[in-house]
């Protein structure tokens, strides 16, 4: 079989790597490219590319034939790719609808805004509808596809971590008992959550909170937290390996949160042996198990993120035998073979192999 894989940002060619090199383990040939490459359009930034066609991408088809393409975003790649005849899976990782919906109230306020937003929805919703399938990250995700597109092809696609880039290494120098969180703050649904830590930061003043991340809406929150002493921004970590030492260095992750799917975070301080905290909201429960590699809380309540936290901190062997669950739970559950595994499986009854 050979496949194409088509990554719309850098951020995202890390991990795509990893996946096409143990798809090509199970005798898959792939290749891996940047899909505004070989298509581009509007909205484009550049007026020239608005013009540029798919003259690159039936040049990439005729020399590679391949029997299968898989899109990670919505994008004029993903349209040709389906103009194409070609099965064509579209990799979903956000929740769209709600993405949209908050695109138009936040940033919809003027006429050219708006008809950015609208044209990206067109064009998304053409590729949702007229893909072979579409790959959302989680369950909850799929659920969501099935309410927008009952009649679309789907199967969960599980993100794959590699476990061996998630080691113990030095630590930061932070103030102890540390709960730690990575999240960036670039949609107000999601972010709003760490406002409730108000109330945990006045109950637990001898627990030290520390944020790393930014965004839009980072000083909403900021304004709001750092009048308490045992609040700390930290700005945005260097990846992977700030953000390894900064998992090394707390005692307790948490991941507060209004909207989550399939926080690789979430995974990443599993594998550093933390136990873990998270919002029951989306697919967090999908990406732990409660009470055996922490503890999921109810959004918008501090009394039970208090609660769990209190817990671990008085019974550390608990604490401890959490972070080796989750540890032992990521390794076998989103480990890329297994994820290569599956994905094969999934789109094996669309595709046709050329002989």
């Amino acid at each position: 079989m050979k496949i194409i894989i088509a990554y719309g940002s850098l951020g995202k060619y890390f991990h795509l790597k990893e996946f096409a090199e143990e798809l090509e383990k199970l005798n898959v040939v792939v290749k891996l490219v940047h899909d505004s490459d070989y298509s581009k359009g509007f909205p484009s930034k550049n007026i020239s590319d608005w013009f540029v066609g798919d003259k690159e991408f039936k040049k990439l088809i005729l020399e590679f034939q391949p029997d299968a393409i898989f899109v990670d975003r919505q994008s004029h790649f993903a349209l040709h790719s389906i103009n194409s005849q070609i099965p064509t899976f579209v990799l979903l990782r956000g929740h769209y609808w709600q993405e949209h919906y908050w695109g138009m109230k936040t940033m919809g306020g003027n006429l050219k805004n708006r008809i950015l937003i609208w044209f990206r929805n067109r064009i998304t919703e053409k590729v949702f509808s007229e893909a072979t399938a579409i790959l959302p990250i989680c369950k909850y995700l799929e659920d969501v596809v099935k309410e927008h597109h009952p009649n679309q092809n789907t199967g969960v696609f599980f993100e794959g971590i590699n476990s061996e880039r998630w080691y113990h290494t030095k630590k930061k120098e932070l103030e102890h008992p540390a709960v730690g969180l990575i999240q960036d703050a670039n949609w107000w649904g999601k972010t709003k959550e760490l406002l409730i830590l108000e109330e945990v930061l006045k109950k637990m003043p001898d627990v030290k909170f520390y944020w790393a991340g930014d965004g839009q809406y980072r000083k909403k929150i900021t304004d709001q937290l750092q009048k308490y002493e045992n609040f700390e921004w930290l700005g945005r970590l260097e990846y992977p390996d700030e953000v390894r030492e900064f998992l090394e260095s707390i005692d307790v992750y948490a991941l507060i949160t209004g909207m989550d799917l399939a926080p690789l975070t979430l995974k990443e301080a599993q594998l550093m042996e933390k136990p873990v905290i998270a919002t029951d909201v989306g697919g967090d429960k999908e990406m732990m198990i409660d009470k055996k590699t922490g503890f999921l809380v109810r959004e918008g309540n501090p009394e039970d993120i208090i609660n769990k936290l209190t817990y671990i901190f008085e019974n550390k062997e608990v604490g401890v035998q959490l972070g080796k669950e989750g540890s032992k739970f990521i390794k076998e559950q989103f480990n890329w073979k297994r994820v290569a595994e599956n994905f094969l499986k999934i789109i094996e009854p669309y595709v046709k192999i050329k002989s």
